[in-house]
């Protein structure tokens, strides 16, 4: 297709037909744009999150930048192959990244060549830490993994003080360490658990373990789990007519597998699109076009958007693209975000939200 009739396709095509002439067309790209790379899985389980990626990226590119889309394969050696392609396409940066085992890969040869990475969804210390000691261009979109761990404590301290609280696991590694780790903070502040247990994940019932709570005389309660043991907890809980209080992590916002989970159960969690101010015309905008905002479309579309002004810094200023990441806050459809000298996010994102019975919401009233 030769630009001019590109162009002529464009004027007479709607957006939906546009973008589908764009993809089997390739990556046009006009002298003054900028190449922005997005490595997302193309196939297998994982698909359906890179085209979430590539949706948002897509939206978010417009006229100012061409994509390059990189299928990631999420395969432990990976990652070379895949940078080699986002220094061939001229990259300024990369987005996307859903898996380890590609991002870590790519890293070396990218601060080889000045391109930072932009991960919508690695939170491993590991890797940054690496990154950070081997001066890599790593930047993460998504939340470093101790700000849920700050915010439920905040949330047991502020809320909690005068409560009989207990804090139970589903008898995982990681859960079980979630609340050795929450309790020891909390005892060194002056907050005493009135109850420890570890419950049988993947239950039909949860009346033994309710039964505990109520023995136990507490009246607020943490659950280091997922939301279907969430929702059996809530729900037998509701039916005993005890009046309890419930309190989870990012692992309660999901989908209903297959009970519901209960209103009013509270989570430290990251807001959906629909409760952000900042989303609601990309929302809005979508569902016009009957789709939704979900999964990585937003950050996907934030993580272009923030790239396309960091590289008019960047070239104005003279200054490393990476450099001009770093301290300056970017006005995005997930709000203002901004890049510490760690290349992580600046403020906590998580949020505590309660289940209204369909989404996550900012909590009616504290309990």
């Amino acid at each position: 297709m030769t630009r001019t009739s590109f162009l002529r396709a464009r004027a007479q095509i709607t957006a939906g037909a546009f973008l589908a002439a764009l993809l089997l067309a390739g990556p046009v790209a006009a002298a003054d744009q900028q190449i922005i790379a997005v490595v997302a899985p193309a196939d297998g389980n994982f698909a359906i999150l890179g085209n979430q990626i590539r949706d948002g990226a897509r939206l978010a590119a417009g006229k100012d930048v061409a994509l390059v889309e990189i299928a990631e394969t999420c395969e432990p050696g990976s990652g070379p192959a895949i940078a080699e392609k986002i220094v061939e396409a001229g990259a300024r940066a990369a987005i996307g990244f859903l898996c380890t085992e590609s991002l870590e890969g790519t890293l070396p040869r990218l601060a080889e060549a000045k391109i930072p990475a932009l991960t919508l969804s690695v939170r491993s210390p590991v890797l940054m830490a690496e990154a950070l000691k081997n001066g890599w261009p790593l930047f993460r979109l998504a939340p470093r993994p101790e700000q849920e761990m700050a915010l439920i404590e905040d949330t047991i301290l502020k809320l909690w003080k005068d409560k009989p609280f207990a804090l139970i696991d589903d008898g995982s590694i990681l859960s079980r360490e979630t609340v050795e780790t929450l309790r020891e903070s909390l005892e060194a502040k002056g907050m005493k658990p009135m109850f420890i247990d570890t419950y049988r994940a993947a239950q039909e019932t949860q009346m033994p373990l309710v039964r505990r709570l109520a023995k136990a005389g507490v009246t607020h309660v943490f659950v280091a789990g997922d939301r279907n043991d969430m929702a059996i907890i809530t729900r037998d809980a509701a039916s005993a007519q005890l009046g309890m209080h419930f309190l989870g992590g990012d692992a309660v916002n999901g989908a209903d597998q297959p009970v519901p989970l209960t209103s009013g159960t509270l989570a430290v969690t990251l807001p959906g699109a629909e409760t952000i101010a900042s989303a609601q015309p990309l929302v809005l905008a979508l569902a016009k076009e009957g789709r939704v905002a979900e999964g990585y479309v937003v950050p996907a579309h934030a993580a272009i958007r923030l790239l396309i002004d960091a590289i008019e810094i960047a070239d104005g200023s003279g200054a490393p693209l990476a450099d001009a990441m770093v301290g300056t806050p970017f006005d995005t459809v997930l709000g203002s975000i901004m890049f510490g000298k760690d290349h992580a996010l600046a403020s906590n994102p998580f949020q505590l939200l309660e289940w209204d019975g369909k989404a996550f919401v900012s909590p009616k009233v504290s309990n």
